[in-house]
């Protein structure tokens, strides 16, 4: 569903993600790998964005608090692991 919640812009998936600003986005999963890494933003209506921070202009992939709770919760379980195999 798409929704109007940031600065009155349509939110989709795909988006670029420079139309949601510069603001507000976080590395949480940065570490030693030459700055190339996920940056996560937290949308007003509680929906997550997620960019490339090599390319803060690409496309920004919208999920939602339960899906980003299920995906953060299978991957401290151990259900990811197969893609680093």
């Amino acid at each position: 569903m798409d929704r109007i919640c940031r600065d009155r812009i349509r939110i989709y998936n795909g988006m670029p993600a420079r139309d949601l600003g510069n603001e507000g986005w976080h590395k949480p999963w940065s570490g030693g790998n030459g700055g190339s890494c996920v940056e996560a933003m937290k949308l007003g209506d509680g929906r997550v964005a997620l960019r490339q921070s090599t390319d803060p202009d690409g496309p920004a992939l919208i999920y939602t608090l339960h899906e980003m709770e299920r995906f953060i919760q299978g991957a401290k379980a151990g259900e990811a692991d197969f893609l680093l195999a």
